[in-house]
């Protein structure tokens, strides 16, 4: 692989990382005080574990939105512009659920995060299958997140 696309790897990888470490800002605040009192469902996943699932997921996003990149396609645009808006979106979530510590404004806002996520993984299956389904499991966890806000909305 030649360096120009190395780097532009790496930036595809950054600007995806990029968003986790925002939503971090408003998360790492709550996580130790505001979180721990609240109601939680016994199938809530370990803290621990949040960390390296979003960097992992952060990492496949980068490279497929790469992948996209890379292409000759005409509708790459189209694909990355609906990535762009998840990406935000995803940034978004954690300031409302953390920063707001709004879990109901959350739980609507993740439903349109997860429906951008479907619709950027559209985009790029029609674009470059491979880079879709690195997105996959982005939409099992975000999948299994807005069932976790909404439980922890009901339960509070």
């Amino acid at each position: 692989m030649k360096l120009k696309k190395i780097l532009q790897l790496l930036v595809s990888v950054l600007i995806a990382q990029l968003a986790g470490v925002i939503g971090s800002f408003f998360t790492v605040s709550s996580v130790g005080s505001w979180y721990l009192d609240i109601n939680k469902p016994t199938w809530n996943p370990p803290g621990w574990i949040f960390g390296p699932v979003w960097i992992t997921l952060y990492a496949l996003m980068g490279i497929a939105a790469f992948m996209i990149w890379q292409s000759k396609n005409k509708h790459k645009r189209n694909a990355l512009t609906f990535y762009s808006i998840q990406l935000v979106l995803n940034a978004i979530w954690s300031i409302l659920f953390f920063g707001l510590r709004r879990p109901d404004l959350a739980f609507a806002e993740i439903i349109l995060l997860l429906a951008m996520i479907i619709i950027t993984t559209y985009y790029f299956w029609r674009i470059n299958k491979k880079a879709a389904i690195l997105m996959f499991p982005y939409i099992a966890w975000v999948s299994f997140a807005s069932f976790l806000n909404f439980t922890i909305w009901q339960l509070n």
